[in-house]
């Protein structure tokens, strides 16, 4: 395996959509609280896992980005794990500052959908 590449055997269990990127649900590691969604492909799951930053595709400027580079709100990854169909990603992390490009904690502060089929 080159150093500068996903792990064969990580690579072998992703099941990718039909752009090779796979959904990343972000976490914070100690509360549960869910902070995010993103997107990754091998590379950026690659750097994520060899650097401890997390590393996301960015659909809409198709790049690279490292959650806090220009925020300063810095996802260190304290464990990475894969569903058990490979086609989701848990990154749980230590979220420093907010998580939301809006400048909330969470992307998921936009408040909650009313529910009436509930027993």
């Amino acid at each position: 395996m080159a150093a500068d590449s996903l792990d064969p055997a990580v690579a072998a269990r992703l099941k990718r959509n039909p752009d090779g990127l796979v959904p990343a649900v972000v976490q914070q590691y100690d509360t549960g609280e869910v902070l995010m969604l993103a997107w990754m492909n091998d590379e950026a799951l690659h750097r994520t896992l060899t650097t401890g930053r997390a590393t996301y595709w960015s659909r809409s400027r198709s790049e690279f980005w490292v959650k806090g580079d220009t925020s300063g709100h810095v996802q260190w990854v304290k464990s990475v794990a894969l569903d058990c169909d490979g086609d989701t990603i848990l990154l749980q992390v230590d979220q420093v500052g907010a998580a939301c490009h809006t400048g909330d904690r969470t992307c998921f502060d936009a408040g909650a959908l009313t529910v009436t089929g509930t027993r």
